[in-house]
């Protein structure tokens, strides 16, 4: 997967806000809107860009209560790992998931309505899951920084 400098900018523009059209994104890259369009497709069909999404708060929808967990598996084989992101993958209640390195094998970042709905999630989710070791559960207090923009190196010339 590559890009150039054009692609950089593009991807700059469009991690900020993504319903611009492809006329002002164009603009603002100094392309044409049809070569800005080309562009876009190329970069999704490429898995550049992943995915065209907004940000809801998880407050505004009825789910204030937010949640980081870190979830340890009893044995660390390929088909438990796969059998939990395939989990994780399918619940409503986990926003992200990502498996990690460290102490814990998993963060989630889960939502829920209320403490009594999210201990409901805990004994269907973890409790009644042999492969799980345990979990601990950080209550988020304040959500400083909301976002998936990542940052964006422009290649240098060869």
């Amino acid at each position: 997967m590559r890009y150039d400098r054009i692609d950089a900018r593009i991807l700059e523009i469009v991690q900020k806000n993504n319903r611009l059209t492809s006329e002002v994104i164009g603009e603002m890259a100094r392309l044409s809107a049809t070569a800005c369009q080309r562009r876009l497709k190329r970069l999704r069909s490429e898995g550049i860009i992943e995915a065209d999404v907004s940000i809801v708060s998880a407050r505004a929808v009825g789910r204030p209560i937010q949640m980081l967990v870190l979830v340890s598996l009893e044995r660390e084989r390929s088909d438990i790992i796969d059998k939990f992101k395939k989990a994780i993958k399918s619940s409503a209640e986990v926003v992200n998931g990502f498996y990690v390195t460290g102490d814990a094998d998993f963060v989630l970042y889960i939502t829920s309505r209320t403490m009594e709905d999210y201990e409901q999630f805990t004994r269907r989710f973890f409790y009644e899951n042999p492969d799980i070791k345990g979990f601990k559960t950080m209550v988020i207090m304040d959500r400083v920084k909301t976002g998936f923009a990542v940052p964006i190196e422009s290649p240098t010339d060869e």
